[in-house]
């Protein structure tokens, strides 16, 4: 069946790649094997893309400028383009609103543009829990631009990056005092910084805007050497300011290319995956261990009178897992 719909999703069905894509992002063990299949499939494949993500604080715009700057790329650019927008869940239903898609209307309707709202499913880091494999189905399929949209800043954002060949961070000008507000941390990470809604902004805040965010970038240690981000402006369906961005973008790639860092990052990027992987599989099967409950209400026991500490009791658990 995987193979099938495998064989599907490489002629550019986009039916066939949201089912591959939902088989994968399924809890369920009877979806393990096929996720498996499919995901093996697609790295042999050998397709690749511009991984771009993009991130700021919720209001700055992220879907408008990706529904803009899409359409520049898909009808300018030729691009075949994949937005995973990821949306923030309930965390205790893990529900999520998706609603994204809906301010990408003129996008989602293009034929070269695959739209996937994802939540997050309470995983942090601004990404869902199986976005690098959901980026690997979409190589398949043949798209070679993929826009990753985060939930928002955040101290755990650092996982957009993980994901992404460069991370594109969308400010505010007249927000005030932002750069404190969204921490050092995110401005330490952006590769290019965009200056969004400029329409809508008086000159002089733009200005002070544009001085204040300069300083602060060359403030921060330089993450690539040999690049100075750049802070550039954007207004809604400008094409010039979205021409400006794309060159932007092509060429922080270029750099990263001749100087080895670009390769150095996506094998980094796949060491992080594997790890990821391999504890997901380890968490799953120790707590899908059939004593396990049984286990733990003893070793609560022990802990609520005082008789062991945590670490001790979680060391026992492991140790009875690992001679199962």
């Amino acid at each position: 069946m995987s193979s099938d719909l495998f064989s599907q999703l490489v002629t550019g069905d986009r039916a066939a790649l949201a089912k591959a894509i939902t088989i994968i992002e399924s809890l369920s063990s009877q979806h393990i094997a096929q996720a498996d299949e499919l995901l093996t499939q697609a790295i042999q494949a050998k397709k690749n893309s511009f991984r771009i993500g993009v991130t700021g604080v919720p209001g700055v715009g992220k879907s408008s400028f990706i529904n803009s700057f899409g359409n520049l790329l898909v009808k300018d650019f030729g691009k075949r383009l994949a937005v995973l927008a990821i949306d923030p869940s309930s965390n205790q239903s893990y529900g999520s609103i998706l609603g994204d898609k809906t301010r990408m209307e003129t996008l989602s309707v293009l034929p070269d543009v695959f739209i996937r709202p994802t939540p997050t499913g309470g995983n942090l880091g601004g990404v869902a829990r199986r976005t690098r494999e959901t980026i690997l189905l979409c190589e398949a399929a043949g798209y070679d631009t993929i826009l990753i949209e985060t939930v928002g800043v955040g101290q755990s954002e650092y996982v957009a990056d993980s994901v992404s060949d460069c991370l594109l961070l969308l400010l505010l000008p007249n927000a005030g005092d932002e750069l404190q507000g969204i921490k050092r941390g995110i401005m330490e990470l952006a590769d290019i910084v965009v200056l969004n809604k400029i329409d809508i902004t008086e000159k002089q805040i733009l200005l002070q805007a544009q001085t204040d965010i300069n300083n602060a970038v060359h403030l921060l240690p330089a993450r690539h050497e040999g690049w100075t981000v750049p802070v550039l402006k954007h207004a809604l369906n400008n094409r010039e300011d979205e021409i400006t961005i794309w060159q932007s973008l092509l060429t922080f790639i270029e750099h990263q290319k001749a100087n080895g860092a670009f390769e150095a990052k996506r094998l980094l990027q796949k060491e992080v995956w594997l790890k990821e992987v391999v504890r997901d599989k380890l968490e799953s099967s120790f707590f899908n261990h059939p004593d396990l409950d049984r286990k733990i209400q003893k070793a609560l026991v022990d802990f609520s009178e005082g008789n062991k500490g945590l670490g001790k009791l979680a060391s026992e658990l492991i140790l009875s897992w690992k001679q199962s």
